[in-house]
């Protein structure tokens, strides 16, 4: 496919056109650099307001705040600013589903190196096969990462609020890279309405009939808590701070949080059935659906174009053919009893989101 030559973004995204000379829309538009304007001086209003944020919560329980841990360079970085920088007490968290080899030794290391207490969940893993065996089997129209992670995230986005809560902790810090998760679910916070009045409890999940009550409550539901319950924050700082991919990569090996830059390198730390998602949605769009994240960032000056002008090619070759970690795919498919003909999308778009209710 055709790719723009400034960002790299392929013509096979909607909304996306190239000119002749091989710039993209999205590069060319006039806008641009008024709109980056315009962002950077919204970070750094959510900058001004992280920095109050995190001198207040100073001591007003054991720990300061808390920290989803998945291993990959972002939240380990963020592990680092916030005890060395800021001097606060982190309690880090981590839900063991899908997290592999790789991340688990970089979160080892990490921990041992920074002294952050951890809290381990291994919730049961029949249920979370049943759930990505339905999604893929049934995504919605934005296709297998949409569906997956925006029924995946919110289960552990949950935990980590009802950890927060059970003990008393006033800030949930995720590690969430500017882009992640879509501005209207997340713009460096979740909102006050999604925390305290909204069932995250997917709707199609419940109208399926296949999920038993138990299992829908596995989802976050504030309305389970009482009248006055004090809900925590939950914000990402790296939408806050100045953010730049490969100088976090650098600064992860160089402290010593990783081992080796491959292990700082997302396309090795990130969840095993991701390479799944990536070769379901390529076969279904013609494109992996992460392009147009990195592509915002090296608009940006924020990723290294270079880099992923060689990798990004080479990761959906190799995700498409099943071999080097695309193997993943493979596996996945077996693991979960699927082959690559049930990968369907067969539910309208916003299927899965959750309902504000009364």
């Amino acid at each position: 496919m055709a790719r723009c030559k400034s960002c790299l973004i392929p013509d096979a995204v909607p909304g996306v056109t190239l000119s002749p000379d091989g710039l993209c829309n999205l590069c060319a538009d006039d806008r641009w650099a008024s709109n980056t304007t315009a962002e950077e001086a919204a970070r750094e209003l959510r900058q001004a307001d992280l920095e109050r944020t995190l001198d207040a919560v100073r001591g007003q329980a054991d720990y300061d705040c808390l920290v989803p841990l998945s291993g990959g360079k972002d939240s380990l970085y963020l592990l680092h600013r916030l005890k060395h920088d800021y001097g606060l007490k982190v309690l880090a968290f981590t839900v063991d589903v899908n997290i592999p080899d790789l991340a688990w030794d970089s979160i080892r290391r990490a921990l041992a190196k920074l002294e952050i207490d951890h809290f381990v969940y291994r919730p049961p893993p029949s249920f979370y096969h049943k759930l990505f065996r339905y999604l893929l089997m049934h995504q919605e129209a934005r296709g297998a990462v949409y569906t997956v992670s925006y029924v995946y995230a919110p289960l552990f986005e949950g935990d980590a609020l009802q950890l927060a809560m059970a003990k008393g902790i006033p800030l949930v810090l995720a590690g969430y890279s500017p882009g992640q998760p879509e501005p209207e679910r997340m713009l460096y916070e979740f909102s006050r309405t999604l925390i305290e009045q909204v069932d995250w409890t997917p709707p199609e999940l419940r109208a399926s009939g296949v999920f038993a009550e138990d299992e829908l409550n596995r989802f976050y539901n504030p309305a389970r808590y009482p009248a006055g319950t004090q809900f925590p924050r939950y914000l990402a700082p790296f939408h806050a701070w100045p953010y730049n991919q490969e100088e976090i990569m650098r600064r992860v090996v160089e402290l010593g949080l990783v081992a080796t830059r491959k292990h700082a390198n997302p396309i090795h730390s990130n969840y095993p059935i991701n390479w799944l998602l990536m070769y379901s949605d390529l076969r279904h769009f013609g494109y992996n659906p992460y392009v147009p994240e990195f592509s915002a960032l090296i608009r940006r000056g924020k990723a290294n174009r270079n880099y992923w002008r060689v990798m990004a090619p080479l990761v959906d070759f190799l995700i498409l053919n099943r071999l080097g970690p695309g193997r993943e795919v493979t596996r996945s498919l077996r693991e979960l009893g699927l082959s690559a003909e049930d990968l369907r999308i067969d539910k309208p778009r916003g299927a899965y989101d959750p309902i504000l209710t009364d």
